[in-house]
């Protein structure tokens, strides 16, 4: 029971005593009675302290003791990472207690502002059995990395080489990058929840970033379809669509949903302070109403491109069963096409949107959900990049020039050395021998080409 619950039922009689203490009675009853408890240990530590003259001993100093609205922390040296048993239930709802909570007593003596209670599961959720959940997140992990690795590949690819600079690959660059930043952020979460210890500013910064990235990719999804849909059932072309248009909707839309979003978030103060002890170090990722800010921009977006999916997938069947193709041949070309658009597209965020919850089937569905969204930049990139034979003609022609150009200048260095700047002169002088004769009974001297001087006497 709140504060201003307790205050209501209060009676006025007329008699202010009895108002006064009916109030404090039920205030009591609003109180936990374990944070009475930990008041009381900190009470009595503070008159022991007192009684020895106002001197801690070594073994006491750091973080005092400390309730944080769900559990109360012991004093701890500085710089330790204390872990404590869950609570075994919270507003009548049971939690694993077998499971621990953590807290950091900082170097300064201060303890960290929240707590980490990610551990502490309620056992009326749907959990994943045994360690399925760990082995999602490895799955996760090893996705985005692998996606992130390739992606900064085939953006490179777009950037070097110019002869691939059109509108339709400007818009696979743009969505490829949004796939790199969507996916670095959520690394860069995670390992900061689990390895570091982050202030709430900076926990606020990132999620915000995180949130920003990921709406920014499901929008420039929604410019691919949009584009497909203009280029292939409206029968408009390349030139009548503007990169900047588009740029407006990847990037600067977002903005918007993002920011009421923020604003929400920052004003609430309807989050007590458990909700957000339960927020794994940061009040904003406690789930809330205002979430749908940006999460309803997200679904309808995906609504929209499944709506261009069906209609360019219409007009594409159609055209080759107009073609003269066989049979066969039409059937393997509609379904390459479905394929190359359906990571395109993000239409399989909505196939993965919701699955069982329960038994070893959910925990298939986890891994599966985990391998298809993890790898959605990797398939982006595998199909409009490194698969893509215009790409792969242009990328394989630069390779082709480099390696001609290599060729050519070793050729050059090998048949044309270069000049010494330090090679002897050639003499003018005639290559015969010169004899200089002095005086009488003197001795000849012969200079030939090799610079040897021989000398004989002459007789006359």
């Amino acid at each position: 029971m709140s504060w201003q619950s307790s205050n209501e039922t209060v009676l006025d009689n007329g008699n202010y005593v009895l108002n006064t203490l009916h109030y404090i009675n039920k205030l009591n009853e609003s109180v936990n009675p374990e944070a009475i408890e930990c008041l009381e240990r900190k009470h009595k530590e503070e008159l022991e302290r007192l009684s020895l003259g106002g001197i801690l001993e070594e073994d006491q100093q750091g973080c005092e003791i400390s309730w944080d609205s769900l559990l109360c922390w012991p004093r701890t040296p500085p710089g330790t990472l204390v872990t404590l048993p869950c609570f075994d239930e919270l507003n009548g709802i049971r939690y694993d207690s077998t499971q621990n909570a953590s807290r950091w007593c900082r170097t300064d003596g201060i303890w960290s502002n929240y707590s980490n209670y990610s551990l502490c599961r309620n056992l009326r959720e749907p959990a994943i059995e045994g360690g399925a959940e760990v082995i999602s997140t490895t799955i996760y992990f090893a996705g985005y990395s692998i996606s992130l690795i390739t992606l900064i590949i085939a953006v490179s690819i777009f950037l070097y080489c110019k002869e691939l600079r059109c509108i339709r690959n400007n818009i696979h660059t743009n969505l490829m990058f949004t796939y790199i930043l969507a996916d670095f952020m959520w690394i860069l979460n995670n390992v900061m929840q689990v390895s570091m210890q982050p202030d709430v500013p900076t926990c606020v910064a990132f999620l915000s970033l995180f949130h920003y990235f990921q709406l920014t990719n499901y929008f420039w999804m929604f410019v691919e379809g949009l584009y497909l849909y203009l280029l292939v059932v409206k029968t408009f072309t390349g030139d009548n669509i503007k990169l900047r248009l588009c740029l407006i909707i990847g990037w600067g839309i977002p903005v918007l949903f993002i920011t009421m979003w923020c604003i929400a978030k920052s004003l609430d103060q309807n989050a007590t302070s458990q909700d957000i002890a339960l927020g794994k170090h940061c009040p904003w990722m406690v789930s809330h109403a205002y979430d749908w800010f940006y999460q309803a921009p997200a679904i309808l977006v995906l609504c929209v491109n499944v709506v261009f999916l069906f209609m360019i997938m219409w007009v594409l069947i159609t055209k080759l069963w107009s073609a003269t193709n066989v049979e066969t041949q039409q059937y393997r070309k509609a379904s390459k096409a479905l394929l190359v658009l359906i990571p395109l597209l993000g239409v399989t965020y909505v196939l993965v949107l919701t699955g069982p919850t329960e038994g070893q089937v959910a925990n298939a569905f986890s891994y599966a959900r985990a391998v298809l969204l993890s790898s959605q930049g990797l398939f982006v990139a595998l199909f409009y990049c490194f698969l893509n034979t215009e790409v792969r003609n242009t990328v394989k022609s630069h390779i082709e020039r480099w390696t001609t150009a290599r060729d050519l200048d070793t050729e050059r260095r090998l048949y044309c050395p270069p000049s010494n700047p330090y090679r002897k002169r050639d003499s003018s002088v005639s290559e015969t021998t010169t004899t200089t004769v002095v005086g009488l009974n003197s001795t000849t001297t012969f200079l030939d080409k090799s610079k040897k001087a021989i000398s004989e006497d002459m007789n006359e």
